[in-house]
């Protein structure tokens, strides 16, 4: 698992990537989901390494690591537009 901060940007396509060659990823765990970060980055992600994301963090505390939930993540980002 590789845990990317969801503020990187375009980066995270290529941490996502050296990550993935080198070790094999069975999962991402997208942090900081709670800020300015909409979490754009997933679908850039999804078109050039469909690595699964496991969880999102939404807060500071060990209680807002949450199941990532691909629907209720794409409703949200409608919803805010």
């Amino acid at each position: 698992m590789l845990v990317l901060d969801a503020n990187v940007g375009q980066n995270a396509i290529n941490q996502v990537v050296a990550f993935d060659d080198a070790l094999g990823l069975t999962g991402l765990i997208v942090s900081k989901l709670d800020g300015t970060a909409k979490g754009g980055i997933l679908a850039a992600l999804a078109a050039k390494r469909p690595v699964p994301v496991r969880f999102i963090g939404v807060g500071e505390g060990i209680d807002d690591l949450r199941p990532f939930d691909a629907r209720a993540f794409v409703d949200a980002l409608i919803e805010d537009e």
